[in-house]
């Protein structure tokens, strides 16, 4: 065994009298690791190990000969890997409105502050959809209340953010003269074509902020941060001093990178008792904005393909637009796994994280290594994700490689994900889920405890697009004279979705499903899964989702419980099978079903909290382990007749 601490040393042998820092040790095992002779461990002692560049695992901190490189947490301990440094010296800045001040490095910003484990919202201020006018250079001020954007200093750092019917989309300021914003490129015109539009969004009525200045700072909890003037303001609630909080910001992307090359990668490693926290993701500060597409996947850059009106002609799609569809970015995570097999994390809690969690599989955009996908044999187990920003967890690409990879090392395969807690996460990036699958083979997702959160398990990517004989209704729109159109399957096929327990999700956006799946997934199965107090459908079937079987789902208090997306002729919603699932509110809306193929056997309808012993058997079942809970679980799958000492 080797042994690190926080205050341990960068020389030495790291023996439990004499620990390593976090980095030497890593140094140590390695040389250990490749002789291969046995598994090697590396215990963390308790503290906070705060760090200011990602931590690497390459093929080089592989265990060897099948052998396993173990980094966990000493007995009892609960040791701390952050990105963050924790803020002090605060003094009075505006007594008259409770805002304090203090001294950050200079040049350095943040999108995150969290205060007391919780992430704290950035300065922010509501407007009225009459209140502004969106053009195709920026937005036009109608309301004679805000004619005093124009006089603020630090214009650029203001953002505009839309919440749409699936989107949540930011966008920065170049500047502000008079009545009019100019809004930063690319990022305006990334925002302003597609579908659900800043500009004209699916849902009648979406939801308008302009975030990020000392001016918005009027509501307790909120922050701003002056990175030239290398100052940070917080306004406490009254009659707090923000000397006795935690607050914490953060000073890294990323946390740790787990990531080879399909000729070397990374493999037999885990991490266990850990907690990764304290990372603000940057991207959507630069010029870029956060151009959201659908569930953190977003266009970057220019598209000199993009036509000169499309403010108008695209701003609900247009064929132009449909090219871009195969060439989005994806979020980072705060912990990424790419060309990895066998690596294992089990018993961590990932919290305050500026984007997603836990990466596995993505693509190379979102990697630190440059080399994404290949994660095969992952299993995450029994973790924590609370406060997060975007997905806790985010498997597989979106790109051609993911679902038809140019090299079958590229494959994204079993994957485990069981177990797990995941409370009030997308904090940041509303429109995230809270797991989400792409192209993904034998991901199985079960028993787990996802609420408090707009979005809660997506599977698959693609709208059929990519499936064998692509998809009608994308060669309509004209997708097809720019992209392949395939004639084999994609990567996404047996899949399990099972025993979790999705409560409490919020309608912040139209349109929503609980469990959720697009595109063709032979042999994938959504069972036994217990919802109750959602918004949105209950199991919805997107476009594309083809084969897949739906059985003994307990749904409980929707106004939908089933919806396939079949009214588009061809657009490969068919040959879907729900059956003996068990609902007590809301039908099936299910266009054209007889002509799809999309079948509904033996489905019940229960009055009330009246389950039947199986479907109450389901209900008991439904979540997290017993030994995996923790304050931020339900007890017994929510519902008092389930024993207490129930066993998943």
């Amino acid at each position: 065994m080797f042994y690190a601490s926080p205050d341990g040393r960068d020389v030495g042998e790291c023996q439990v009298q004499l620990p390593c820092s976090i980095e030497h040790v890593q140094d140590v095992v390695r040389h250990t690791a490749a002789k291969g002779k046995g598994d090697v461990t590396v215990v963390l002692a308790d503290g906070t190990y705060r760090i200011d560049h990602p931590l690497a695992f390459r093929a080089e901190d592989s265990g060897q000969n099948g052998y396993t490189v173990r980094w966990t947490a000493a007995a009892g301990a609960h040791p701390t890997i952050s990105g963050a440094t924790q803020l002090s010296g605060w003094q009075q800045y505006d007594k008259a409105a409770n805002i304090y001040v203090t001294n950050t490095p200079v040049g350095l910003d943040t999108r995150q502050l969290y205060v007391n484990g919780v992430d704290a919202p950035r300065a922010s201020t509501s407007v009225a959809l009459s209140d502004l006018t969106l053009t195709p250079t920026g937005i036009t001020i109608n309301n004679p209340a805000l004619a005093y954007l124009a006089n603020l200093p630090q214009q650029n750092r203001i953002e505009f953010e839309s919440l749409g019917d699936f989107t949540d989309r930011y966008s920065p300021v170049q500047s502000i003269a008079g009545n009019t914003i100019t809004m930063a490129q690319p990022a305006w015109d990334n925002n302003t074509w597609g579908w659900d539009t800043a500009q004209y969004s699916l849902l009648a009525k979406p939801h308008w902020y302009l975030d990020n200045s000392l001016s918005f700072l009027d509501q307790a909890g909120e922050w701003y941060i002056d990175p030239d003037a290398g100052k940070l303001y917080y306004k406490p609630a009254d009659g707090v001093n923000p000397q006795d909080l935690d607050i914490e910001l953060p000073r890294v992307q990323a946390l740790v990178s787990v990531g080879g090359t399909y000729d070397a990668p990374v493999s037999h490693l885990e991490f266990s008792g850990l907690t990764f926290t304290g990372t603000s993701w940057l991207g959507p500060s630069s010029a870029d904005g956060y151009a959201s597409q659908q569930n953190g996947g977003y266009l970057k850059g220019t598209y000199d393909y993009r036509p000169a009106d499309a403010f108008t002609s695209c701003s609900r799609g247009c064929e132009q637009y449909e090219r871009t569809r195969n060439t989005w970015f994806q979020e980072p995570s705060a912990v990424q796994v790419s060309a990895a097999d066998h690596i294992t994390f089990e018993g961590n809690t990932f919290r305050n994280l500026g984007s997603s969690g836990l990466g596995i599989g993505n693509d190379d955009n979102a990697t630190l290594t440059g080399i994404g996908l290949g994660a095969s044999n992952i299993d995450v187990t029994g973790n924590v994700f609370t406060q997060v920003g975007g997905h806790a967890l985010f498997v597989g690409g979106i790109r051609a490689n993911a679902h038809h990879p140019s090299d079958p090392r590229m494959t994204n395969q079993d994957i485990l994900i069981d177990n797990n807690t995941i409370s009030h996460v997308a904090v940041e990036y509303k429109d995230n889920s809270g797991i989400l699958s792409t192209y993904v083979t034998r991901a199985q997702i079960v028993h787990n405890e996802v609420e408090n959160l707009a979005y809660a398990i997506d599977t698959g990517y693609g709208w059929g697009i990519n499936d064998a004989g692509g998809s009608q209704t994308y060669l309509n729109r004209g997708y097809y004279k720019y992209n392949p159109l395939y004639q084999t399957p994609t990567t996404l096929k047996d899949n399990l979705v099972a025993g979790n327990l999705v409560h409490d999700i919020k309608a912040s956006f139209a349109d929503s499903g609980n469990i959720y799946n697009l595109s063709a997934s032979p042999g994938t199965v959504i069972e036994n899964n217990y919802m109750y107090n959602v918004s949105g459908v209950g199991i919805y079937l997107d476009e594309g989702s083809r084969y897949i079987l739906s059985q003994h789902n307990v749904l409980s208090g929707l106004n939908t419980w089933v919806f396939t997306n079949a009214y588009d002729a061809g657009n490969g919603t068919n040959d879907n099978t729900l059956k003996e699932n068990w609902y007590n509110s809301g039908g099936a809306q299910m266009p054209n079903a007889a002509q799809r193929n999309n079948q509904l056997i033996n489905n019940v309808k229960v009055s009330g909290s009246n389950w039947p012993d199986a479907a109450l058997q389901v209900i008991c079942a439904a979540g997290v382990d017993p030994k995996y809970r923790t304050d931020l679980n339900v007890n017994f799958g929510g519902d008092p007749r389930c024993p207490a000492d129930v066993t998943k």
